[in-house]
């Protein structure tokens, strides 16, 4: 009997590898002919931008791994989380996201649980909200030049983008969000089973590693760098550096090229404040083609700020720049700016077929009455554009939000105007969301801005009351400039691969993101292109080229032989030579003025208690990390291992005692042979 089980026994052994592997692997094993194979099978990697992990001097804020390893967890839906019963990846609707986060910052408990989350996407969630900024009611309020920090500029503002959250979140492409849905469903078709899917989320922070948690901490123990980058002024005409004479008043116009977001790639910013940009290029581009602008009594300049929104670091490192005279501004006099016109959100200035904009000003100078003046003269030229202008309500406690607070708050003799698309609170209701995106602007209404502004310069730069009606219509707007920079800045399609981007650089990736990023290497005036950011690079080459004086020949070797002191070389990137022109149009740094990079590290300077700015400035910095991602697939659970582990031993310890009560068998029956 016992030597007849053995065949038995292992009959089984060999029915069940010969039946249930294949099984397991049926339609895929022609499919997989190398590791790399096999891995594809069993992980499925997920695409998605991530919330990351950002400090400042007080501590950290955004997202990250709660400690050195990678995250797993099973994935529920959000429709199940009070039944959540252990740490879990939960899947949201962006209608529902606001809404959970607010129970993980209230509910301890729960937040405990959460392992991760996992934000859908959906082309029209827009229409199904009445607004989301992740941003504070007044962002940035410590920078204002008035003490009421309490008004809401931005009333749908919840500030969640400024918390700290001690696990990844990501935001998924529409691809992703269907695979992930498919997955839960499984979850739930298999309660009862052995095996679960799972999220598996690589967001570790190099300063999570460290224990580094604040920006002084990780600077000095290089795993973080600052938030960043380099800004761009032009003037027009070109300045002429060499020149004895005496500079001319400068009229300044300001815009900003950055956004931010709960998601760090995805800080698009169309209406607040990438509008702003596009009108202010569509303005220069106009005046560029009026003649005798050398002969005005005044110089125009152009200023376009990165780091804004984190802290106004463009707008400040400028003031600092100007005040040391450095190389990077050389040319300007800090003194001799007379007033700023800055264009903020002004891609929601329509209201059927009406363009509304408010000029908001900051200072009671005659500076400020002319440029109030001059925007109703060019707003009377512009009659058959249906475009008004009307100065912002005097019950604001002062202007909102923007570069000219800096100016304003460094000298207060410094006057100016900001126009926005709002009266007294914001009009987008996407502030600093990836929701604030393409759909969220109107190309009439940044063309309305851009000739509003255009004309306005040139008032205020002919320094003249009686400007002919003549001159004012001759500005105007190239409205298929303004859509192709629409397409180029705001949208994936065709984004920075687009015919206008690619005449002047080669860019590192389609899809704009008007993120800040990170200052890399000691800051310069004549910085190494690869350390600078798609936009930038592109405004300083469009820049340079529609403010630059024509040259009566080309040098057909290009910038390979070098420029001249007064000229600039653009489109390098594209043909490998680039042209040399004549204008004037520089970099700047863009960092924090509490900062300084000495021998290869950056250090925090003491706040100087003379500078207002200096000692409420945030030193915001980003971990470094060594990759992010994300990938789901199907593991057993515990209780399944044990089965199999307890299954094992059990079956050993059976082999055993058969092979010996058999072995003792046969014994016995030799002896009696």
């Amino acid at each position: 009997m016992a030597p007849a089980f053995l065949p038995l026994f292992y009959f089984l052994l060999f029915f069940f590898f010969a039946f249930h592997l294949p099984l397991c692997f049926s339609g895929e094993s022609s499919a997989m002919e190398s590791v790399p194979d096999l891995q594809n099978t069993m992980y499925k990697v997920i695409d998605g931008d991530p919330c990351v992990r950002l400090l400042n001097l007080s501590g950290p804020i955004g997202c990250a791994n709660p400690g050195r390893d990678k995250v797993l967890a099973p994935i529920i839906g959000f429709e199940n989380v009070d039944g959540m019963s252990e740490s879990s990846a939960i899947l949201v609707s962006f209608e529902d996201f606001p809404s959970l986060f607010n129970r993980i910052s209230d509910d301890l408990s729960f937040a405990s649980k959460v392992a991760g989350v996992l934000v859908k996407s959906r082309t029209d969630v827009q229409n199904n909200l009445k607004g989301f900024s992740p941003d504070q009611k007044f962002p940035q309020a410590q920078f204002a030049p008035y003490h009421n920090f309490s008004y809401e500029w931005n009333p749908i503002g919840s500030g969640i983008m400024w918390k700290y959250y001690n696990f990844p979140v990501f935001l998924l492409t529409e691809s992703a969000t269907a695979t992930i849905e498919e997955f839960v469903i499984r979850n739930e078709n298999k309660k009862r089973a052995y095996t679960s899917n799972v999220a598996e989320f690589d967001l570790v922070m190099q300063t999570t590693k460290s224990g580094t948690h604040d920006s002084k901490s990780c600077l000095k123990e290089a795993t973080c760098l600052p938030l960043g980058g380099y800004s761009v002024w032009s003037s027009l005409p070109p300045i002429n550096v060499s020149s004895s004479k005496q500079s001319k008043p400068i009229i300044l116009a300001v815009a900003s090229m950055d956004s931010a977001s709960f998601f760090r790639d995805k800080s698009l910013g169309a209406d607040s404040p990438i509008s702003g940009l596009i009108a202010l290029l569509a303005a220069v581009d106009a005046l560029s083609h009026v003649h005798g602008l050398g002969d005005l009594s005044k110089q125009l300049v152009f200023a376009v700020f990165t780091g804004e929104a984190w802290g106004y670091l463009g707008s400040r490192r400028f003031l600092v720049e100007l005040e040391i005279n450095s190389d990077a501004v050389h040319g300007l006099n800090h003194s001799s700016i007379e007033t700023v016109v800055e264009l903020g959100s002004v891609g929601k200035g329509y209201n059927e077929g009406v363009k509304n904009f408010f000029a908001h000003k900051e200072g009671g100078s005659a500076a400020t009455d002319m440029t109030m003046t001059a925007l109703k003269r060019a707003q009377e030229s512009l009659l058959s554009a249906n475009i008004k202008v009307a100065s912002a309500s005097a019950s604001n406690p002062g202007i909102p939000p923007s570069s000219l607070m800096t100016f304003s708050k460094q000298n207060s003799a410094i006057s100016g105007v900001v126009l926005e698309d709002f009266d007294s609170v914001f009009v987008n209701k996407f502030y600093h969301s990836h929701l604030d995106d393409l759909s969220n602007v109107n190309s009439s209404a940044v063309v309305a801005a851009a000739s509003l502004v255009a004309r306005t310069l040139y008032i205020l730069a002919s320094d003249s009351k009686d400007v002919e009606d003549s001159v004012l219509a001759s500005i105007n707007v190239n409205v298929s400039l303004v859509k192709q920079l629409m397409g180029c800045l705001l949208a994936c399609d065709p984004g920075l691969s687009c015919e206008l981007v690619n005449k002047y650089i080669s860019p590192t990736s389609t899809c704009p993101s008007h993120y800040v990023g990170v200052i890399v290497d000691e800051p310069s005036s004549t910085p190494y292109p690869g350390y600078i950011n798609d936009v930038p690079r592109f405004v300083w080459n469009f820049l340079a080229d529609i403010t630059s004086i024509p040259r009566e020949y080309i040098n057909s070797s290009g910038c390979q032989q070098g420029c001249s002191r007064d000229e600039v070389c653009i489109k390098a990137e594209t043909d490998g030579k680039g042209v040399c022109i004549l204008s004037t149009t520089r970099y700047v740094p863009a960092y924090s003025t509490r900062l300084k990079y000495e021998s290869g590290v950056w250090n925090v300077l003491p706040s100087n208690s003379s500078d207002i700015m200096e000692i409420v400035d945030p030193v915001w910095t980003e971990s470094n990390w060594n990759s992010i991602g994300m990938r789901v697939y199907t593991v057993q659970n515990a209780a399944y291992d044990r089965i199999v582990l307890f299954g094992g031993i059990a079956l050993t310890i059976l082999s055993y005692l058969g092979v010996a009560f058999s072995r003792a068998l046969i014994t016995k029956a030799m002896k009696r042979d």
